[in-house]
């Protein structure tokens, strides 16, 4: 899922706006997301004490109100149309891994889930994403499970390391053009605060990034990856919204359902191998703009 355009610009405030409405009208009935319309969103902002004015003048939507209309029907949309169709449960991941484990052949690093006795098994999505990067990398290096601090230099030494690890770095965690994060949760069975924590460290390092882009002219590409049906549709909708959320907000630049992996990182790593090669050699300092 890429972000719409026309949203990405929006200021802080407006998705001030998105958060505050949204916890206060809901984000989802049932099966059904949630899109505030004026009503709601002005009775929202009177209930909050807000100003309605901003909003509904004399029963017309002003921009602000036509926008904020606007994005959350295209979030539940997006959601209905991709998230939903997308993610899989675990019998499906299994197959999907099975299959391109025997087709490519891999030599990556296959990591096993976090489950015990008969849920032991390859942690499925992590697997699926190290083959497909694998086979589209062109031979290039890759650091599928980082075990230190991502780091950005210049001029030799540190201009900013990341607050907590994330889960793959392309080339390496030095210097990297592209980083990810990947959240499957095919066995549990409540959407508790274990899985909610993903999803504001995915935050935190687009906030980190934010602040690299705008304050040193580096960009470094941030992805979320995340799986399980149940999980995230049946229990989580809520926490999909603020995925949503946050692709617009420019804290990831894209973000991946289950099996939309499989079309979509082949694309995404031949442009990950473009920047490495536009850059240099693997691991060089960024240049000073």
């Amino acid at each position: 899922m890429k972000p719409i355009n026309k949203f990405l610009k929006k200021p802080k405030s407006f998705w001030a706006c998105v958060r505050s409405i949204s916890q206060h009208v809901g984000y989802s009935s049932g099966d059904t997301l949630l899109a505030p319309n004026l009503q709601q969103i002005t009775a929202a902002f009177g209930d909050l004490g807000l100003d309605a004015v901003k909003i509904n003048q004399n029963g017309n939507p002003t921009q602000l109100a036509a926008d904020l209309i606007e994005y959350f029907s295209e979030r539940a949309r997006l959601l209905m149309a991709e998230a939903q169709l997308n993610l899989m449960d675990a019998e499906k991941a299994k197959n999907l891994f099975t299959e391109l484990h025997t087709a490519l052949n891999p030599t990556c690093p296959i990591p096993m889930n976090k489950q015990k006795l008969a849920m032991r098994a390859p942690a499925y999505l992590t697997g699926i994403v190290n083959m497909l990067i694998e086979q589209n990398a062109k031979g290039m290096p890759c650091d599928y499970d980082p075990r230190e601090l991502t780091t950005i230099t210049r001029d030799g030494q540190p201009l900013r390391t990341l607050a907590r690890r994330v889960d793959g770095a392309f080339p390496s965690t030095i210097n990297p053009v592209a980083v990810w994060e990947i959240k499957e949760y095919y066995y549990t069975t409540t959407f508790g605060s274990r899985v909610a924590d993903g999803v504001y460290e995915s935050l935190l390092d687009g906030m980190e990034l934010e602040d690299l882009r705008e304050q040193e002219s580096i960009d470094v590409k941030h992805y979320l990856m995340v799986d399980a049906h149940y999980t995230w549709w049946k229990c989580g909708k809520a926490y999909l919204c603020r995925i949503v959320d946050m692709l617009h907000m420019g804290y990831v630049d894209e973000v991946l359902f289950g099996k939309e992996v499989v079309a979509e990182l082949p694309r995404i790593v031949s442009e990950w191998v473009k920047l490495t090669n536009e850059r240099g050699a693997p691991g060089l300092p960024e240049k000073t703009p």
